[in-house]
């Protein structure tokens, strides 16, 4: 417990610190880590890998599939599917080919590096492109390929770790059906979920309730779904996009602010302590390291650098499918998809989850070098591409300027607001509607329309609010959903990105719930 409370307290400190200094925060973590774990008299930090797969991983992966797109999904699932399945291979391939030429592993240890390399990881992902001004494409395209290439990998380390303990061997056919059931079970226990989800919270409005089922859902998808013998990393992605999607419909907006305030205090925690973690472990594993292993830094860097020069090769072909009509950005998309491909947590968990013995009863050899190398290329690719990757997106041309987002979500709050003055100009004349409630809130949305936030309500007598707050409460309420319904239609019709959709969103709860307190 005091291991704990002491890593929830330095990633706060360090993490409050990146904002300041305007650092990514993963980053700054992993260093902080490192340099507490490398203080002589600092005991060892061991993590049991159930603690990372049951524990952390599930909230965290959820809360990024419920960010994830669905609308810019749907344009880009055909360069994610190359790289979920295409990339992860020969990235595979390649990580266990190096491990066998540069390091003493055995062939089958190396096949399980390699697997455990081969996916890029959906934390750290989001957590280091959460501030990025990236296309929404683009952004789509990383954060997929990150939640989604975890099945395929998962299987490949799965067939390693039996053919490395058991001494079998390979086959293609067995690992394609070991594929179909890890992914098509997730795919299944999660879309079941979702499902059940939904149709609870739509017979639910108690806001303490609403909570506790999402808290409890991403778990009850990882559950499920391994005791179901299948992927519960799949089952929590798919359960995430299914609810994300359906979230705006299946709560009020007071519930909607305090499951995004919860939520976003878990997350926070979670992650300030899960890359703590990892800059803590390096230190602890190469401390038990056998003899002969002495070369582990400049291999780790040759694998981390091959992972990057691969990922280039890939990302070539998928940039200019991205940037049709004008091939001349293909190079600097190229290296923002690459660099933003980080490892993280999950390759931590799988590495960690690597069985000590084989089926002889004999140590697994190999197994303290896979855990080191894993470790050292995670924190690698966390440091130098989390630090650098703002400044290459900046200096690739391709980040949306601020401008450019100030000025989309302008746009939108304009029309959402004449949207809702052309229902106030159908209501006028209504008997069912008093002329004086309709022109307090006419000239609340006039002064939303003309960016003077502060004058949400026009100045009037006690005596003239008691006798017209409740019909204005209504109307208020009735032109919000309306302006909700105009903003879902600028997102299906692609007029405004998923990110202008969230804030705007935010920002019509946010004036419900006033409207709330103000009739209390």
């Amino acid at each position: 417990m005091g291991v704990v409370l002491f890593l929830v307290v330095l990633g706060t400190v360090v993490a409050t610190g990146a904002r300041r200094w305007r650092i990514p925060a993963p980053s700054l973590l992993v260093l902080a880590g490192v340099a507490v774990a490398s203080i002589p008299g600092v005991p060892a930090l061991h993590i049991a890998p159930q603690t990372i797969a049951l524990v952390v991983l599930p909230p965290l992966l959820y809360a990024s599939a419920e960010e994830l797109s669905l609308r810019d999904l749907k344009t880009v699932w055909r360069p994610v599917t190359v790289l979920v399945f295409g990339l992860v291979l020969a990235s595979a391939a390649m990580v266990g080919a190096l491990a066998v030429a540069l390091t003493p592993l055995h062939a089958s240890m190396a096949f399980v590096l390699g697997a455990i390399l081969a996916s890029t990881d959906p934390v750290a992902v989001t957590a280091l492109g959460r501030r990025l001004a990236l296309p929404s494409r683009m952004q789509t395209l990383v954060q997929a390929e990150s939640l989604f290439n975890d099945a395929s990998s998962l299987v490949l380390f799965r067939v390693a770790v039996t053919v490395a303990v058991t001494s079998g061997a390979f086959s293609p056919l067995g690992a394609g059906g070991e594929f179909l059931r890890l992914a098509g079970g997730g795919l299944l226990v999660g879309t079941a979920l979702g499902g059940v989800v939904i149709v609870i919270r739509r017979r639910t409005a108690d806001p303490v309730l609403e909570t506790v089922i999402a808290l409890v859902t991403p778990y009850a998808a990882y559950v499920v779904a391994e005791q179901s013998h299948t992927s519960g990393v799949t089952a929590v992605v798919v359960a995430g996009v299914v609810l994300g999607r359906s979230g705006q419909r299946l709560s009020d907006a007071r519930i909607r602010l305090q499951l995004h305030a919860v939520y976003g205090v878990v997350v926070f925690l979670l992650e300030t302590v899960v890359f703590a973690v990892i800059g803590l472990e390096l230190p602890a594993l190469v401390r038990d390291l056998s003899p002969g292993t002495g070369w582990w830094p400049l291999q780790a860097i040759t694998i981390a650098a091959a992972l990057l020069a691969l990922r280039v090769l890939w990302m070539l072909p998928v940039s200019s499918s991205l940037t049709p009509a004008d091939a001349r950005h293909s190079w600097p998309v190229a290296a923002v998809l690459t660099w933003a491909g980080t490892r993280g947590v999950m390759p931590l968990a799988a590495a960690l989850s690597i069985p000590l013995v084989t089926d002889s009863g004999q140590a697994l050899p190999g197994r303290p070098l896979v855990l080191v190398l894993t470790t050292a290329v995670v924190v690698l690719t966390l440091i130098a591409q989390g630090l650098t990757l703002a400044p290459l997106v900046s200096r690739s041309g391709i980040a949306l300027e601020p401008e450019h987002t100030a000025r989309e979500e302008a746009e939108a709050r304009a029309r959402l607001a004449r949207t809702a003055l052309a229902h106030l100009d159908a209501q006028s004349g209504s008997e069912i509607t008093d002329e004086l409630v309709l022109d307090r809130v006419r000239r609340a949305l006039d002064a939303r329309l003309q960016q003077a936030d502060e004058a949400a309500h026009a100045p009037g007598g006690a005596g003239e609010a008691g006798t017209h707050l409740a019909a204005y409460t209504a109307l208020r309420r009735e032109v919000l959903a309306i302006q909700s319904t105009e903003l879902r239609r600028l997102y299906d019709e692609h007029e405004i990105s998923d990110t202008t959709r969230r804030e705007i969103q935010h920002d019509l709860d946010q004036q419900e719930i006033a409207l709330t307190d103000d009739a209390r």
